[in-house]
Formats: C-alpha cells, sequence, structure tokens
C-alpha cells in the first residue's frame, strides 16, 4: 500500500466485545498494521522507496509539498483534547446523590415553592458540584501547562521547482509529509517515520517506543542500499527512524514514509483516545451510591405508610416521609469527597505532583500493585561506567587507564560510554593525562567494525629502533576486539591468546552480560613502525588488556522507597521493554525478587485466564511491547487488585490509561501525560510513597464520613418508624429534620482535615459496599436505643404525651438525636478509644463543639417558635448526659465486639 494513497478507515475490533476489550484490540490492529507497512519500507531497496513514495533525493518542490499536506493532513497524532468548561460543570453535577436530592427538592418545592428546605438542599447541590467543577478545571488547566515542546522544526530538503538545485529549509514539524527528505543531527527529534537513505555513525534514542535505556546503532546506509532482513518489528529495524525518538549521535538523511495517524507512534495514540475505562474509585463509589439509595427506597415509603395510617394526615405523612429521604441521603457525600479530594491535591502539589483526575487520589490509596517501567524510575537514566576488569575479572587500573586514553583523544562525538568513562575518572582522579602522550593519529568508529582506535605518541619514549614510540588502543564490541588479538595481557605479561584462554576470556565477558552490563573490549599494540597516518588494516595482532562494564545505575533511594511502599502493602512489578538480562541486575540491585523474568514473546500465546495466574507470579517483564504492558494491568484488576502503572513513553500510554491510577512524569512524551491520572514533576518513587499515604488519608476520611452518615441516619429512621408507630403524634416536625441534618452536615465537613491513625494507613483500601451495609444495619440501631430511652423519658417524666406537648417531646429529641449524631462521631472515627488514645484534629474538634451548641441554643433562640421548638426544663439535661454517656460506652463496646468479630471498622 502506497503512503501517498489516501487514510480509509480500519476494520477493528468487533462490536461484540466490551469496551476495553475493544480498544485493546484495536491498539494491537493499528500497531500490527503500522508495523507492517514500515517493515515493508525496511525490507526494500532505498531507491525502490524513493519511486513508490513519488520522492528523490532531493526533496520534494515546495509546489509538491503543499498539496500533500493538504492530500494527507497535518503531522500531528491523537491526543486527548480537555472538554469544555460547561461540560466539566455538568458532569460535576453528575453524582446519584446529587439526582436524589435535586428530585427531593423538586417534590419539596412542587408541594410548597416557600419550604426552607428547597433553598438547604439547593445550597447544598450548588456547593459540591461548583467546588469539585474548580478543583477539575483548575488541575486540568495546570497539567497543560506540563506540556513542553523540545522543538517545533526540523531540516528539510526542498527544492523551489523541478529542475531547481535543493535547499535545506527549517519547516515546522507538523508541515513534513509522505516524501519529504530530512536531514538528521545529534540532538534531534525524528519528525515522522523515515527509511534512512543515507546515515553515518547514527545513534537513536528509542527509550519512548522501545523502553531500552541504551542508544541503539543504525546500520551506515547508502542511496543504492539492498534493504535489510525484513523484521516483523519496525522498532528493530535498522534502516528505520520511527516519531518519538531522538538521535543521540552521527548524521543522517531520511526519507518521510508515514506521518500523523499514520506513524507507529501515531497508531498507539489514536487508539488511547475517548472514554476512559471505569476505575476502582468509579466502581466503589456507584455500588455503595446505591446502596444506600436501595435502603432509602425502602425506608421512606414504609414510614410514609406508618405516618399516614397511624395518624390519618397523608399530606403531612408525605412530607414527613421527604425529609425522611433526605435524612437518610447522605446529601453531603459529593461535597465531602470533593473536600477530601481537593485537599488531597492541593497537599501533592505540594511535593511536586500535579492531579490531572481527583480520583486518581484514591485510588493511589487503594492501590495495592505498582507496575513501573525501569528506566528513570529504578535507575538513574544515564550510562556510568561500573567496572573496569583484567582478562581474569579483577579490577584493574591499567585497564581503565587505556580506556580513558581512548576516549579522551577521540576527536569525534563522544558517546555515552565514552563519556561515562571520562567522567569516572575525573570524579576519582585515577588517571592523569599529561604530557606523557600526544596524539598520533586515529581511526574512526563505523558500525561494521563496531570499534574504534586512537594511536598515541609516548611522549619521550622510543622504540628499540630508536624512533618514536607509538601505541595504539583500541575499544569497542567484545567480539570484533577479540578477531583481532593474538595476545593478552596476563599480570605484566604478554602471553599468547590460545583457543583455551580465548574461551576463558569470552566467558568473563558473558558473565558480565548476564549481569546486565554492556560489555566493551580494551586492547593495545606497540607499531613496530611508527608513521604519521594508520588505517584499519593496522587494527591486527592487538593484545587484549581488560573489559569495560557500563550500566543504567540504580537510584541510590530506590530500594529504600521499594522498601516503603512493600511496608505500605504495595507490590511492586516491573514491566520493561529493555532486555531480561539488564532488568534483572537492576531488580535485583534495589531489592526486587527478581524470579523468572517473563519475556514478551511468552504472552502472546496465553489467553487472559492463563496471563492472569502468571502476572499474578511474576514480578519482572522484560521486552514487553505496549499491548503486552496494558494486558498485564487487566490481569492484574481481573485478580482483585488496584493497579498503578508508572510510565513516561508512548509505549506505556495504553497501560497508563487502563491502569486504576496512571502516574507519568512533566518530562514524559505528550501522549503518556495525557494518559496519565497523575504527573510527578520528579520521577521519585518516594514522590509516590508520599502520594499513597495521601491517598489513604482521603479514603479514609470519606469512608469515615459514610459510615458515620449513614449508620447514624439509618438509626434516626429506625427511631421514627418505631415512635410513629406508638406516637400519637409526629415524634420530629419535617423541618426540625432538615434542620437537624442541616447543623449535623456542616459540623461534617471537616472531617477531610481529620488526621487517620497510623495503623489504618499501612495497609491499602479499597471500596466495600457489602461492608458499609453490616456496618449501617450493626451500629445504626444502637443509637435508636437510646432514641427510644429518651422517647419513654420524655413520655414519663416530662408528661410530653400529648398532642398538646408534642413540641416539647419533639424538642427533646432533637437535641439528644443531634448530640447522639454529632459526639458519635468520635466514637466512630477511630477503632480505638476516642480521646484517650486517638485524637480528631482540631477542625473536627471546633466543629463538633459549634453543631453542640448550635443544638442546645436552638429551642431557646428566637427561631425556636418558627421551627416548632419550645425550651427545655433544666431538669432535662441530667437525663440527656445519662443518655449520651450510656450511648458512647454501649457503642465503644459493641466497637470492640464489631472488630473481634469482622476484623475491620472503617
Amino acid at each position: 500500500m502506497s503512503m501517498l494513497t489516501p487514510r480509509t478507515p480500519t476494520k477493528l475490533a468487533p462490536p461484540g466485545k466490551g469496551r476495553r476489550e475493544r480498544k485493546a484490540a484495536e491498539l494491537e490492529t493499528r500497531t500490527r498494521i503500522a508495523g507492517e507497512q514500515l517493515t515493508g519500507f525496511s525490507a526494500r531497496p532505498g531507491t525502490s522507496v524513493l519511486q513508490e513514495l513519488g520522492a528523490t533525493r532531493s526533496g520534494l518542490t515546495h509546489a509538491e509539498a503543499a498539496l500533500r499536506l493538504e492530500r494527507h493532513g497535518a503531522n500531528v497524532v491523537a491526543h486527548e483534547r480537555a472538554p469544555r468548561w460547561w461540560f466539566q460543570l455538568a458532569k460535576a453535577f453528575w453524582n446519584p446523590f446529587i439526582g436524589v436530592l435535586v428530585f427531593l427538592a423538586a417534590v419539596m418545592w412542587w408541594q410548597d415553592p416557600a419550604d426552607p428546605g428547597v433553598v438547604i438542599l439547593s445550597v447544598m447541590v450548588g456547593i459540591s458540584g461548583l467546588l469539585r467543577f474548580w478543583q477539575e478545571f483548575r488541575s486540568g488547566r495546570a497539567a497543560d501547562a506540563l506540556k513542553k515542546l523540545v522543538t517545533t522544526t526540523c531540516a528539510v530538503q526542498r527544492r523551489a521547482g523541478s529542475g531547481s538545485a535543493p535547499t535545506t529549509f527549517e519547516v515546522p514539524m507538523d508541515q513534513v509529509v509522505p516524501g519529504d527528505v530530512v536531514k538528521l543531527a545529534a540532538g534531534d527529534l525524528i519528525p515522522a517515520d523515515l527509511r534512512l537513505i543515507t546515515s553515518k555513525d547514527l545513534m537513536v534514542g528509542q527509550a519512548a517506543l522501545s523502553g531500552e535505556s541504551l542508544p541503539v546503532a543504525k546500520a551506515d546506509t547508502r542511496t543504492d542500499d539492498r534493504g535489510q532482513f525484513e523484521t516483523t518489528d519496525p522498532v528493530e529495524a535498522d534502516n528505520l527512524c520511527l516519531m518519538g525518538t531522538s538521535v543521540t549521535s552521527g548524521t543522517a538523511t531520511g526519507v518521510v514514509v508515514a506521518t500523523g495517524a499514520d506513524t507507529y507512534f501515531g497508531s498507539m495514540a489514536g487508539s488511547l483516545v475517548g472514554e476512559r475505562p471505569q476505575t476502582n474509585f468509579d466502581n466503589g463509589v456507584r455500588k455503595v451510591s446505591f446502596l444506600l439509595i436501595r435502603f432509602m427506597l425502602v425506608m421512606v415509603p414504609v414510614v410514609f405508610a406508618i405516618n399516614g395510617l397511624t395518624k390519618g394526615d397523608w399530606d403531612e405523612a408525605f412530607l414527613f416521609g421527604i425529609a425522611v429521604a433526605v435524612g437518610l441521603t447522605p446529601e453531603m457525600l459529593p461535597m465531602v469527597v470533593s473536600a477530601n479530594l481537593a485537599r488531597g491535591a492541593v497537599a501533592m502539589s505540594k511535593r511536586k505532583v500535579v492531579v490531572k483526575r481527583l480520583n486518581a487520589i484514591q485510588n493511589l490509596g487503594a492501590m495495592d500493585v505498582l507496575c513501573t517501567d525501569k528506566t528513570g524510575t529504578l535507575t538513574e537514566d544515564r550510562i556510568v561506567l561500573d567496572r573496569y576488569l583484567d582478562v581474569h575479572g579483577h579490577e584493574d587500573g591499567e585497564v581503565l587507564e587505556y580506556g580513558y586514553l581512548n576516549s579522551h583523544f577521540q576527536t569525534g562525538l563522544k558517546n555515552l560510554m565514552d563519556q561515562a568513562v571520562i567522567n569516572r575518572v575525573d570524579e576519582a582522579e585515577e588517571v592523569v593525562v599529561d604530557a606523557r602522550f600526544s596524539m598520533v593519529d586515529e581511526i574512526p568508529f563505523d558500525f561494521a567494525r563496531r570499534r574504534m582506535s586512537v594511536v598515541l605518541d609516548r611522549n619521550g619514549s622510543v622504540g628499540a629502533v630508536g624512533r618514536p614510540e607509538h601505541v595504539m588502543i583500541t575499544k569497542g564490541a567484545v567480539e570484533e576486539v577479540l578477531d583481532l588479538c593474538t595476545h593478552m595481557r596476563d599480570r605484566d605479561a604478554e602471553v599468547e591468546l590460545t583457543a583455551q584462554l580465548r574461551a576463558h576470556v569470552t566467558r568473563i565477558a558473558e558473565e558480565n552480560n548476564r549481569r546486565g552490563l554492556r560489555v566493551l573490549a580494551v586492547a593495545t599494540r606497540t607499531m613496530s613502525t611508527p608513521r604519521e597516518t594508520y588505517s584499519v588494516a593496522d587494527e591486527d595482532r592487538l593484545t587484549l588488556v581488560g573489559f569495560l562494564a557500563f550500566l543504567d545505575p540504580p537510584k541510590a533511594d530506590a530500594a529504600r522507597a521499594l522498601q516503603a511502599l512493600a511496608d505500605k502493602g504495595i507490590a511492586v512489578k516491573v514491566v520493561t521493554g529493555d532486555n531480561d538480562l539488564v532488568a534483572a541486575r537492576v531488580c535485583a540491585d534495589v531489592g526486587i525478587e527478581v524470579g523468572h523474568v517473563v519475556l514478551g514473546t511468552e504472552i502472546d500465546p496465553l489467553d487472559d485466564t492463563a496471563l492472569r495466574a502468571l502476572a499474578a507470579r511474576t514480578t519482572v517483564f522484560a521486552k514487553v511491547n505496549p499491548v503486552q504492558k496494558a494486558r498485564i494491568v487487566r490481569a492484574l484488576q481481573a485478580e482483585g487488585h488496584t493497579v498503578g502503572f508508572l510510565g513516561d513513553g508512548i509505549n506505556d500510554a495504553a497501560a497508563l490509561r487502563d491502569a486504576d491510577v496512571g502516574i507519568s512524569v512533566d518530562t514524559a512524551v505528550d501522549i503518556a501525560k495525557e494518559s496519565a491520572d497523575i504527573i510527578l514533576l520528579e520521577k521519585d518513587l518516594t514522590v509516590l510513597e508520599q502520594g499513597v499515604i495521601q491517598g489513604r488519608t482521603t479514603f479514609g476520611n470519606t469512608i469515615k464520613y459514610i459510615k458515620m452518615t449513614a449508620s447514624s441516619n439509618f438509626g434516626n429512621v429506625f427511631s421514627v418508624l418505631v415512635a410513629s408507630a406508638f406516637i400519637p403524634f409526629q415524634p420530629m416536625l419535617a423541618i426540625m429534620l432538615l434542620v437537624q441534618n442541616l447543623v449535623y452536615d456542616i459540623a461534617q465537613l471537616a472531617t477531610p482535615w481529620d488526621r487517620m491513625d497510623e495503623e489504618y494507613l499501612r495497609k491499602p483500601r479499597n471500596w466495600d459496599a457489602k461492608g458499609i451495609g453490616r456496618f449501617m444495619v450493626c451500629i445504626g440501631p444502637i443509637s435508636s436505643i437510646f432514641d427510644i430511652a429518651m422517647f419513654v423519658i420524655m413520655w414519663n417524666v416530662f408528661a410530653a404525651n400529648s398532642e398538646a406537648h408534642q413540641a416539647l417531646f419533639q424538642s427533646g429529641w432533637f437535641i439528644e438525636g443531634l448530640l447522639s449524631q454529632t459526639l458519635i462521631v468520635h466514637m466512630i472515627r477511630t477503632r480505638k478509644i476516642p480521646f484517650i488514645q486517638s485524637r480528631a484534629s482540631w477542625p473536627v474538634m471546633v466543629m463538633t463543639v459549634l453543631a453542640v451548641l448550635t443544638g442546645l441554643y436552638l429551642p431557646f433562640s428566637p427561631l425556636a417558635s418558627s421551627l416548632g421548638f419550645v425550651p427545655l426544663p433544666a431538669g432535662y439535661f441530667p437525663w440527656l448526659i445519662g443518655v449520651l454517656l450510656a450511648y458512647c460506652t454501649l457503642t465503644q463496646l459493641l466497637k470492640t465486639l464489631y472488630i473481634r468479630r469482622f476484623g475491620t471498622w472503617l
């Protein structure tokens, strides 16, 4: 298929599959098709590729480029666009509890437009939705500000007309078209998918696509090349350069074979936009919401029926039923959740973390498996010289000296390993280059030989024939250098490199390779006939000195950070595109128990069930592609885990999107940042640990509010059922119920600022709708015991047993109900003994006191008559204190039994 053919829709996954499975199949199909097209270009001769593209080595004319730009579109990949502010605002109010409150407010307004309950509910709904909207809108803008382009132009060769000479122009990357001839140099981003026409000493960093930390060597290519053997993976083709990668050294010219969505990068990005999968948080909130709504749908009709039948006033019973529905609904849940998440986002921003999606904070706290890339997370993302070894594998300063001389004196662009040797010597000051040596000549590196040599003059030294002594120092790939060696340096003597010794030194190099090290050989030769110039033919009869071994070193704090995550109950799994030996070495260095390293090729044949079992027992996955990474995430989720994924490349984007919480960094590629929920301004697992603690605190305070409110509201409604059945008047007016709930809910707005017990933060926490229902049924009726006790006291002790004295009865129960609800917060917020073993934060204490004072004041306030209250006699308050103390004591006792029986509290 010619890349000049206009884009046509691709048939993707069958519609019968689930949305997530369709997305995964779409990603796999798109990348496979893009890969097949690219590897086809790799396998064909360069002249054939140019001919098919309708291009020449001189480049397109400006007119041709303009026509192709119109035909193929801008060279941009699909990416998520921030939703319009009005859509974000509407979405902030899309919540089942808000829906219930809006419905109840509408019914109350229909019954009586002047009902103050309508205003109360409207204020609750407005504050909750607006708070959530503002926080997410602000976070989205902060995340957009992180997008920084390293460069926006590239060097393209074009002509004014068909007969004109080619000229190199800097053009915006989004205006590159198929057939353009692009010139590359060190530091350039690859603007599109290119088939190399010519290249010299080209090294390309492909970490964003493959996860491999070291730059990859591309073949020295000529225009009349015959193409390379066909491969199924375009990332491995040595005559292709792909969008999203960058040039680290060397020069090249390439013809653009694909742009925008047709690139390998674009094929992945295009499958990642659209609606995101439901996360652990979304599913948890939905389950809890509908659990509470089901309770309301059962209890409210029962209350309505009992009141209507026993009192005979169906209109009053209807209004009372609505008030009960409001009382049973945790109407402040959206607001408390939003406040919790917003507070968590602010706290995390102070630790250099941008929260794009507020729900991710809770998912971070619930996370029990973290899948992470290796490069830059566990490692420093730089190459260092780890060891310098003689032919027996022992450290030898002479090897370092020869390696340093080779790297120091070469005149070409020093690669990362040359710089690592120089840095090692500069830091340790182990080698001093002074007047002992001077440069004579060099034989530059090329990818066919895979080595480079310098020839130095030992200043002041003369050879056997009285001429200056020249020494050649060669450094390069082990096989290539060994093939040229006839001797080796064994301690201070040169010995012949026999077949047995050759096998011995080869084994030394292989052992270091198995440790995950990149090994180069160092050899020397004293030139018998010194001269001014030398050639490749002189790289012969060398003496092997030893080996230089390099690695991307583990971060100094990686082991401690991993242990801290393990202490918090989080299992870390490494999922990398790098090779298995390097991955195993790094993981072992930071204390990860490696076990069997699973390769990407082992994943493809497995069905989902088999992969679930494999993912559960595997710690390290290596050489995995984007589709395989996403499958691993989904397999772990299917096992019931809440999964986080930390990555920064295009190859991580699908997994970032499928994870319960996707974590990226500000230096990541744009599509990775768009797919992530959380962006770290520093790629550091220590920052994550703090985020986990914040997430668990956020979740704990949210669950705290749900359990406190749901259980107390359920207890109150249960008390209403009992009172309605036996008392000839309403046990509390509808307006009293609304005011009681308003005062209580306002007091609970301090919950996000409460502290959590240290023990609670040690384990991942997750939504448990069944546990919340059990808690509500077991703990809620405790309050009903003491509500009924207060009914008896008001009926018998204070003679509030007729309609003439119903206001006294209602006022007495209002205060007892509000104070018991408010004070029991301190019993429920911790599994410990409140005030003694665990104290609430000062905002919670202040709000508790204010709620109590408000409840005590209302029956004596100027508003009392309009709300239906009457002042209570002084003799009421000792009874009140006794009831509250008995309530707290019984609750603490039953809390102990509950924890012993079910092993949990919050």
